[in-house]
Formats: structure tokens, sequence, C-alpha cells
């Protein structure tokens, strides 16, 4: 009897192993992220230079990494530095420098009158989103994301996300502005009133939110009319590549949005912002085998000018809730 109960809880052990093997064995990374990798690779999109060191290949643990992680020193060849240094894979590298060049750089000039120079930024990390158990792995375990804290301007000031946000009216106005545009070249793009884990830092990805990965999310939705158009930030920058058609971008909703500022009135409404579009897609997501957006020059630098508040600020929805600590998608 004993020896019968012996064998039988031997082969239940290895009956366990075997499904586990099993599990394990199908738990890969989607076969879209490398293709894009290689992708970008074979098209040149991001090259070895003093500000970008191709790595070794990160295979795991589990399902993270990526086959050709570079290590960044400094984007848009070297002119916005980073204050340390992050790990990203090749297809989102082209999409930041990008992002940098045609609204970040010319939106600092337009609210500060100097460049930026530096960014604070965190990317690859092996976790769940949020780092809640249970959730799906974040863009940040495979090198396809981005967190901006802060944004160095030439003169020396910082403007962070957590203290600009609701901050000084320029501030406040040149984050928007780097918010919404990131909206144009990035699929998912997430900040203060998203949710209560996006209180500090701008988080930018190129997730794929549907099979076809041309769903868009950009959260939470405001209503702010942008004063940076990055078309005439192109044609200001000689041998810029050409804009693909406009595509929509799938915003979600979210109730807890952001504050009106103090002494200017009450928000706007919800339904008064269903009833304005605020902005739209420049470049229409694409499959893993170009993920990226045209690359252009820098801009050149427009003359220093005064900062001119829109007539009125628009701000909508509820206070985002603080908490301590990063809890990044």
């Amino acid at each position: 009897m004993r020896r019968g109960f012996v064998a039988f809880f031997a082969l239940s052990l290895v009956g366990i192993g075997l499904t586990g093997c099993g599990l394990f064995r199908f738990e890969q990374r989607e076969p879209w992220r490398a293709q894009a990798e290689e992708a970008c690779l074979a098209q040149r999109l991001v090259q070895p230079s003093a500000y970008m060191a191709l790595s070794s290949k990160i295979d795991g643990p589990g399902i993270c990494g990526m086959d050709h992680p570079f290590k960044v020193a400094a984007f848009t060849n070297g002119e916005v530095g980073l204050k340390s240094k992050v790990t990203l894979a090749c297809p989102i590298i082209p999409r930041i420098d990008t992002w940098l060049d045609e609204i970040v750089k010319p939106a600092a000039m337009l609210y500060f009158g100097v460049p930026v120079v530096d960014v604070k930024a965190g990317s690859y990390s092996c976790r769940p989103r949020n780092n809640q158990r249970g959730a799906k792995f974040s863009e940040h375990a495979f090198g396809n994301a981005l967190d901006v804290m802060a944004f160095t301007l030439a003169d020396g000031r910082e403007v962070s996300v957590v203290k600009g946000w609701k901050g000084a009216p320029a501030e406040q106005e040149f984050l928007r502005e780097a918010f919404v545009g990131a909206c144009r070249y990035f699929t998912t793009v997430l900040g203060p009133g998203s949710d209560a884990f996006h209180y500090d830092h701008l988080h930018l990805d190129l997730a794929r939110h549907n099979p076809r990965g041309d769903r868009r999310v950009c959260k939470p939705i405001l209503k702010f009319e942008p004063r940076i158009d990055p078309v005439q930030s192109r044609l200001a920058a000689p041998q810029a590549a050409p804009s693909a058609d406009l595509a929509p971008i799938d915003m979600e909703e979210d109730e807890a949005g952001l504050p009106a500022p103090r002494g200017q009135g009450p928000g706007i409404s919800p339904a008064d912002m269903g009833r304005q579009p605020v902005y739209a897609a420049d470049l229409p997501a694409r499959n893993g085998a170009d993920l990226r957006a045209p690359r252009a020059q820098a801009p050149a630098q427009p003359p220093a000018q005064t900062y001119a508040p829109p007539l009125q600020l628009r701000r909508s929805g509820n206070e985002p809730l603080a908490l301590n600590g990063h809890g990044i998608y």
C-alpha cells in the first residue's frame, strides 16, 4: 500500500513538472517585437554613435528583454542629453528623436526662449504594468517605453511634471504641448490625471493595443489647443521627410482630468470636452516592420519670445490622486 502511494506521488510530481515545462515553453515574447527591432536596424534608423551604443541581447528573466538593446546617453544627435543613460529597443528611439525635434524643442523656445538640453527619464525594467502583481507585462519590460519626469533648460531651470503640471502658466502650457504632441508619435501616452500612477511623469510607449497595431491610447483628454505645429517644425528643418496622412487617435476618456488653476474659474465639463476634439494623430501607428516616424533634422531655433498665455487656460475634471513614488505603466 505504501509503495503504491509513493509511486503515485512520484508520478504526480513528474506530470506536474512536464506540464510546467510545457507552459513555460510557450511563454515567449510576441514575434512582432523582434520583427520591429530587425526592421529598425535594417533601415538604419538608429546607428551606433557617441550617444548610442548597441549592447548585448537581454533575454529574461521570463519574457523580458530585447534582441538588440541600445544604451542611450543622449537623443537628437546629442542635442538633448539624459540625466542617466537609458536602455531602449531600436524602434522607439527615432520616435523619441522626432517628438523632441518637432514638439519639445520648439515648445521650449516658445514658452521659455531657451532650448531643452536634458531630460530626466526612465526606461527598461522587467516588471508588470504599474508594478501590480498579475498585470500584463509593461512595455518597459521590452525596452519599448520611456518615462519622462523632467526637462532641463539651457538656463538651468528644470521643468518637472510633478510640479509643473499645475505650476506656473508657462510650465503648464509647455508640458501640455509635450503631452499632446506625443500623441502624434506614440501608441500610448499617459500623464497626470490618467490614473493614480502617472501623477508625476509622462509615459510614452509603442505598445500594440490591437492585432493590427493601429489603436492609440492618450489619457487624460485635455481641453487644450496646441500652439506648436509639427508640420512647420519639419518645414524649418532641411531635408525633413514628408508626413504620412493623418489617422485618428483612439482616445480613452478619463473622469479624473485636470483641475482649473486657482482663481481661474471652474474646469471644463466632460460633456464640453466631448463636443470639441482636441488633437489628432499626425502619424498612423504602423505594424512591427515600420514602427517609426519620419526623422527630421533639428529645427532652426526661432528668436526668443516672451511667454503669452492663451485667453484662458483650459482644464477639466477633478484633482488627480498623488501617491509617493513612481507607479510606472
